[in-house]
């Protein structure tokens, strides 16, 4: 049902000309179906406080509610059409009453930034209605009423298919790819972290939050058994995030709103603009999981925030993880495969810092195509803070395949990954760099596989002419014997 309702939505925006591109698609059906869901996330809490004799106080007054504005219904659940907004008369109470009134919400809140109310706020803040034609807007909000949003099944698939969305973005083109990281790799490098509740997790450049959606469901994977203090601790003390840009950073909290956290902890702010010299060790983090933006270039203003001073955005962003991690903390970041070898002063300065701080354990080498429409190789490094690197195991992916739109990276294509990093082995896909080999003059950790089989050497012509000749030979043969039955 999502995802026919889905599509039916992307259809309607197709025809109308305020939406004109995969990016104003899902910018569109998420304020919808946001406030579809937030109305339900309410009657539910409404529901659960008359169960205890309570009064529910709602987030949003009546008469800017679903149920008022969207979907009015008579007494026997029917749609009222005298009372349902359509056409200009919709267009003008979306663009001159309710976003207006649910952006105030940043403003009234402003002390509790941690809070769903403001949250909301910021949410409408950075959003715009850009559905021109009221009797599509009317269409596409009877769609998303249709939906069912009660159950737990409902919401998995609900925020599944909203991943989907974030993918077709990413697709769509160069600025919607810097939002999407394919999820098996995300949920690879989560799996080898492996973090816990109780420790904090942070994304500095969180785009959709894909990493902080994928470890709150690898961590609420035995929900039952979770203890009521758990559940409370990953709603408010357990994901962290920063994102600079605004559609992003408005995604992100929606998705995560989606896949159940309420009061996502993510901040508006270019994570680059502070100094690492003012990070303190209550600002730190246990696990670190991240894909900074690839190619980036920072102004010298923001390059002063760091110690090793580059252009390269993801060197800035590998500097300030390794900062904001704890003593022992774990992280995995995605980074160009170039970070390895790059001869500059400081490309070689980095590496030298990452391996005499952190336990860079292992390399996991990403075939091309991976990211779509990036256009470069990358690699994963996972490490730990606190001691420094003895050697480095490295595991070269290979699918077996061309990488592509129609042929994007699974979770079984990462299965061997995952079973051999624990015991590190050497495979015709695996090796160890012991650090007594690495060159301290420029301290190179390129991938070079020395246990990769060697292919068959290429005949020659001479070999390729002898072996037409004894075949057309062995023809002749066959055809002379047919003659003679003949």
């Amino acid at each position: 049902m999502f995802e026919q309702t889905f599509k039916n939505i992307d259809d309607l925006l197709y025809k109308d000309s305020g939406a004109d591109s995969e990016l104003d698609y899902i910018g569109q059906t998420s304020w919808i179906m946001f406030l579809r869901y937030l109305d339900e996330l309410e009657q539910d809490k409404a529901d659960e406080a008359a169960l205890h004799g309570k009064e529910y106080k709602y987030i949003i007054d009546e008469a800017y509610r679903w149920p008022a504005w969207a979907m009015p219904k008579t007494a026997d659940g029917k749609p009222d059409l005298h009372k349902s907004l359509t056409g200009i008369d919709l267009v003008n109470f979306v663009n001159l009453k309710l976003f207006p009134y649910l952006a105030g919400f940043k403003q009234d809140n402003a002390d509790k930034p941690q809070t769903i109310e403001y949250k909301i706020g910021e949410i409408f803040s950075e959003l715009n209605n850009k559905i021109q034609d009221g009797y599509i807007l009317r269409e596409i909000v009877e769609l998303a009423d249709g939906l069912p949003f009660r159950s737990t099944k409902d919401k998995h698939e609900l925020s599944y298919l909203y991943e989907s969305k974030i993918k077709n973005m990413g697709n769509a083109g160069r600025n919607g790819g810097q939002y999407y990281t394919p999820r098996p790799l995300i949920r690879a490098m989560i799996e080898v972290v492996k973090p816990r509740i109780g420790e904090k997790i942070y994304d500095g450049a969180c785009g959709s939050a894909g990493f902080l959606c994928e470890t709150f469901e690898y961590l609420t994977c035995d929900r039952e058994n979770l203890s009521t203090s758990d559940l409370e601790t990953l709603q408010a003390k357990t994901f962290y995030g920063k994102e600079k840009k605004n559609l992003a950073y408005v995604i992100g909290i929606m998705n995560m709103i989606l896949h159940g956290i309420e009061a996502p902890n993510i901040i508006h702010t270019n994570t680059l603009s502070e100094s690492i010299r003012d990070i303190q060790e209550k600002d730190r983090y246990h696990v670190i999981l991240a894909n900074p933006p690839f190619g980036g270039k920072e102004r010298p203003e923001v390059q002063q925030n760091f110690d090793i001073k580059t252009g390269e955005t993801a060197f800035l962003f590998l500097q300030h993880f390794i900062k904001n991690l704890k003593a022992g903390g774990r992280a995995a970041i995605v980074i160009k495969n170039t970070f390895l070898s790059n001869s500059d002063n400081a490309s070689v300065s980095l590496r030298q810092h990452l391996l005499e701080t952190c336990n860079l354990y292992t390399i996991l080498d990403m075939p091309g195509g991976t990211f779509l429409g990036a256009g470069v190789k990358t690699v994963v490094l996972f490490f730990t803070k606190g001691e420094p690197t003895k050697n480095i195991w490295y595991y070269q992916l290979d699918p077996g395949r061309n990488m592509g739109k129609t042929n994007s990276l699974n979770d079984d294509d990462l299965k061997e990954f995952l079973t051999l990093q624990p015991t590190k082995p050497e495979t015709e896909k695996s090796w160890l760099l012991q650090m007594a080999d690495v060159q301290t003059h420029n301290y190179d950790l390129s991938v070079k596989n020395p246990n990769k089989p060697e292919e068959a050497a290429l005949r020659s012509p001479q070999e390729i002419l002898e072996e037409m000749q004894t075949l057309d030979a062995e023809t002749n043969d066959i055809l002379l014997t047919i003659k003679e039955l003949i």
